[in-house]
């Protein structure tokens, strides 16, 4: 069988990438604007991946790009469109959320994906961003991607992923938003598991614990790694062991790079040192700690936060290219490194970043973890597999519909609403139905309503019934070839495309 291919769009230094070339699939292309992104990326999976471009995807035509790789086809294409226009960490300025909401241009990129997914018409997409995207505008781009990619032809949901979940020992959480082709059988369920080289409940401390103590300002570029310090570690901890070993491959890396610390002036060194390990300037002060720093305290709350060896770091962000306050290392009087955070986005040792650490920790921080992408890689190669076979066919709706068996005769349902009409008919009898006479139904019963609707709406999916938004739209019943019925269809939630007389059926709190 020939491996499943990708395309890897704002692709940033390749975390995405990464992981989806360990998962098993063929990344044909990986592209960014940023050039110093794509010239890492080259430096390190130039040799797996033959086309890594430099293009602007609002001027670099989909066709433009079938062209150059040869194909017009693909079976997944993931990526994250850059994520600082949803961030909440901008909500002081009021520039992404609330009355305050200020224009971003890169809000409006996730539409550059769409159209390439448009073009390739890939099975299935994963589109990674932060969680502010479901509140960003009231949460309207949210409801916009996907809405607008289920008139692509898409079944989309979305999900949350945990990266301590995965085994990346920082907190972590981002947004999946996932659409699967209406003509591939099957529900993308949620239900993503750490990728077989990682071990959950990995720490920060498992993550650093082999490397050489650094001052503020000290370290080279590249040094001999301390094998008998690694050694001395890993022998205490399988977590260590594993991480180092399978995660970030140092045995594969033929040096140690990019472990160099960042200055930091006498005043913030003496700050530093007044934290105990796992402790922030704010939990400080309230044991009365007096700082040198000179701001109103009131607004100086985690200004300094020292990282603690027995839990997961904060999440890791593209601001350490300004400063690394916050990320004060565990035990030594400075901040991270860049080698340090690329290991707590589960960037491999042998995955060298630029010298200069204001390139390196923007890199890093706006990249997807590999340890997720390979998750997502690895769920995804075994749905569009089991697809092929249409394994997963009687497992579609045991998520969501009363956790009813569905088996074989879940099975025979699916071709029971042999005409539009008779799905309609089905439809309309169960929303006559109030909220107990539902509960009374078999599971037959109410499984063939699900069925119904699935089959009239093939771009919905069950557990967008769980979110539909503020939003609704009135829709054309024409098209749909079902006179008689715009009561109960005509009128829909536009993020999940549900349809607001069936609420109560879509609800899962039947249950």
């Amino acid at each position: 069988m020939s491996p499943l291919t990708c395309i890897d769009l704002f692709c940033g230094c390749g975390g995405f990438s990464l992981g989806m070339h360990r998962a098993g699939f063929r990344v044909l292309a990986a592209i960014d604007f940023n050039e110093v992104a794509i010239a890492t990326l080259k430096a390190n999976l130039g040799g797996q991946i033959p086309h890594v471009l430099a293009r602007d995807l609002t001027k670099f035509a989909p066709d433009q790009l079938a062209t150059e790789i040869g194909v017009d086809k693909v079976d997944v294409i993931v990526g994250g469109p850059p994520c600082q226009g949803f961030s909440t960490a901008r909500q002081r300025d009021g520039a992404n959320h609330g009355s305050r909401l200020k224009d971003d241009p890169r809000r409006h990129l996730y539409r550059e994906y769409l159209r390439y997914v448009g073009h390739f018409q890939p099975r299935v997409f994963v589109l990674e961003n932060v969680l502010g995207i479901r509140t960003a505008a009231g949460g309207g781009y949210f409801t916009r991607v996907q809405s607008e990619a289920r008139a692509l032809g898409y079944r989309v949901h979305a999900q949350i992923e945990n990266a301590q979940d995965l085994g990346v020992p920082q907190k972590r959480r981002r947004q999946l938003i996932i659409g699967v082709r209406v003509d591939v059988p099957g529900y993308f369920l949620p239900e993503l598991q750490p990728a077989p080289r990682a071990m959950k409940g990995t720490l920060l401390g498992d993550a650093l614990c082999d490397l050489p103590k650094l001052s503020a300002g000290q370290g080279c570029d590249a040094r001999p790694y301390d094998y008998e310090r690694r050694e001395r570690y890993a022998r205490k901890s399988e977590l260590a062991r594993n991480y180092l070993g399978e995660v970030l491959e140092v045995d594969l890396a033929e040096s140690l790079t990019n472990h160099r610390a960042r200055p930091h002036s006498e005043r913030d060194l003496r700050d530093f040192a007044k934290l105990a390990e796992g402790d922030n300037s704010a939990t400080a002060m309230k044991r009365g700690v007096e700082f040198e720093f000179p701001y109103d305290k009131t607004s100086f709350k985690d200004r300094y936060t020292r990282q603690s060896r027995f839990a997961a770091c904060s999440t890791i962000v593209a601001h350490l290219s300004k400063d690394g306050l916050m990320f004060i290392h565990p035990t030594q009087n400075r901040s991270l490194t860049p080698r340090e955070a690329a290991r707590i986005q589960s960037f491999p040792d042998w995955f060298r970043f630029p010298k200069a650490r204001t390139h390196a920790f923007r890199l890093i921080g706006n990249a997807v973890p590999p340890l997720i992408s390979e998750a997502v890689g690895l769920e995804v190669k075994e749905f569009l597999i089991a697809a092929g076979s249409s394994r997963r066919e009687e497992a579609h709706f045991k998520r969501g519909v009363r956790n009813a068996e569905c088996g074989t005769e879940g099975k025979s349902l699916l071709t029971s609403a042999a005409t539009r009409q008779e799905a309609a008919l089905e439809l309309q009898r169960l929303a006559q139905l109030d909220r107990r006479a539902l509960r009374a139904l078999s599971a037959e019963e109410f499984l063939r309503g699900w069925h119904a609707l699935l089959f009239l709406f093939p771009g919905l999916h069950p557990d967008n019934a769980k979110d539909h938004g503020e939003v609704t739209e009135e829709v054309s019943t024409e098209q749909l070839g079902l006179p008689g019925f715009e009561r109960l269809l005509d009128c829909r939630h536009t993020r999940s495309g549900w349809p607001v007389a069936l609420a109560l059926i879509e609800n899962p709190s039947l249950n």
